[in-house]
């Protein structure tokens, strides 16, 4: 079995934005204590957090991580979170049943995002709360000094406002599951007036509006074009979320999904363009795509939690997916979607970081280890980097319950012209046969494949563990050879392989 790629130099989709590598932190289960934050942990700095996770997250170059929620935002006071750690108060989280003691907040937070060099990106409560309270976040955030919200900050130790440009305006407001969800117009009439008055500020805020929660939701896609009619001028991105699951053990219907998740993007992005015409605007609004992963594993187990038979734990362990191989090749798909798409996706968020649905995970005093889908996702943030090229792909396909013509060869390749380097990301679909694939690299003066790492495994269901924490890695890769400026790569049957190539 053959497949083929063409590269062209001059055939380009867009400049990738660095923040399609983004990341997102809640306060859910340990994603916070005992994630990012145990001041009793052995490696813990003096702010009270993990040295451990904070060198794993450095390696993964995060550009930008959402906080604090997710669901947990539509009910959470910002205020609570400030001030000395002593007077804070608990509260109970109604999104996921638990409590929060509040001890992490902003300024916890802002130092830690300094402490892995990425930058805030801050959720508003339009749940609960509304207007008010997220005008006076901003200027509790970003004012320098000199009015009520901005002093306070500085009485609470923080003498420079932090400059957080990137707001998203609530979360998930078309699900009922939600503190305080909305129809579309509702939501659409207080988000474009929250903009506003966000924006009466600071006018180069990027505002992030509430998209679909998935593509399955009843008022999809048109709470999108409802909700953009109300905000289209005063905001910058829309943001979707969608996570992947394969509770039927299908696993070939399974990798299909990012054909979903590509005809999902297209969709919306055909919103935004009736909108934009409808309102003969100039302005060109974005997708955030601020959730994504793969999430199924741990919602069994999490029942008896969410339902309220436990009480109100701090800090248990929820959504605490363990992530198999085959979930890397899922996690590679994503990304390379996401990299076809930069031209209308610009940010995304990987949901979430540590210990819940994430690549990275702990033990409360002990280790922290990188889950299987930590790899991909660190080689398309490192390397990932540059101009996403145009490619055309020339595969066998298989048609799936969840999509026709699907290639087994999947694809995406970007161009960092400083680096002087292409890099391929490849995910071979095939359950059984190795796909022998051309890359032929046009416009470029030479080629030379001075990286190679492939990820395979005979075990769809090995996974990483603390005591085991490098049973599914990468390793160097074979058979790759070069003939002018054709690379030839053979891509073996399930399998997810990056090939970097001097030009």
């Amino acid at each position: 079995m053959k497949a083929s790629v063409v590269a062209h130099r001059d055939y380009v989709i867009s400049q990738i934005d660095d923040r399609l590598y983004g990341s997102f932190l809640e306060h859910l289960g340990r994603a916070i204590y005992t994630g990012i934050y145990e001041p009793d942990h052995a490696t813990a700095d003096e702010n009270g957090m993990r040295k451990d996770v904070i060198d794993l997250v450095k390696e993964l170059k995060v550009p930008v991580v959402r906080y604090p929620g997710g669901n947990f935002v539509s009910a959470y006071n910002w205020e609570d979170g400030i001030g000395p750690k002593e007077d804070r108060p608990t509260r109970l989280d109604l999104a996921w049943h638990t409590s929060d003691s509040n001890q992490v907040g902003i300024h916890e937070f802002a130092d830690w995002c300094d402490s892995v060099g990425t930058e805030m990106m801050l959720a508003v409560n339009l749940g609960s709360r509304g207007l008010d309270e997220a005008r006076n976040f901003l200027e509790y955030v970003n004012h320098p000094g000199g009015s009520k919200w901005s002093d306070m900050r500085i009485a609470n130790g923080r003498a420079e406002p932090f400059n957080t440009k990137l707001w998203c305006l609530g979360n998930e407001m078309d699900g009922p599951w939600q503190i305080g969800h909305k129809t579309a117009d509702e939501y659409g009439r207080l988000a474009h007036e929250t903009a506003k008055a966000m924006r009466a500020f600071d006018s180069s805020l990027e505002l992030i509006v509430c998209g679909s929660s998935n593509a399955h939701m009843p008022t999809y896609p048109e709470w999108e074009a409802t909700v953009l009619e109300h905000t289209y001028n005063e905001v910058d991105y829309i943001s979707l979320h969608m996570y992947f699951e394969n509770r039927a053990g299908d696993t070939a219907n399974y990798l299909a999904q990012s054909v979903e998740l590509d005809n999902y993007i297209v969709t919306v992005s055909g919103v935004i363009d009736y909108v934009k015409a409808k309102k003969r605007s100039k302005k060109q609004v974005y997708i955030s795509f601020d959730e994504w992963n793969v999430w199924y594993h741990s919602k069994e187990q999490d029942k008896a939690l969410l339902e309220g038979n436990q009480g109100w734990p701090h800090a248990p362990a929820l959504l605490e997916d363990i992530y198999n191989f085959e979930d890397v090749l899922q996690v590679g798909l994503i990304l390379n979607t996401f990299i076809r798409r930069s031209d209308v996706v610009r940010i995304a968020c990987i949901a979430q970081l540590v210990n819940v649905i994430a690549p990275i995970m702990t033990a409360p005093n002990g280790d922290a280890w990188r889950q299987s889908i930590f790899y991909p996702y660190y080689f398309a943030s490192v390397f990932g980097r540059g101009t996403a090229l145009n490619l055309a792909v020339n595969s066998p396909t298989y048609d799936a319950p969840v999509a026709d013509k699907v290639p087994f060869v999947d694809v995406a390749g970007v161009h960092d012209a400083d680096g002087k380097t292409v890099t391929f990301f490849a995910v071979n679909r095939h359950l059984t046969d190795s796909i022998e694939t051309e890359f032929s690299l046009a416009g470029f003066e030479r080629a030379e494949i001075f990286d190679h790492q492939v990820m395979t495994h005979a075990d769809l269901r090995a996974v990483n563990m603390a005591e085991k924490p490098d049973n599914v890695a990468p390793r160097k890769g074979t058979g790759a050879s070069v003939k002018g400026d054709i690379v030839s790569v053979p891509l073996p049957p399930l399998s997810y392989q990056i090939i970097r190539v001097k030009v």
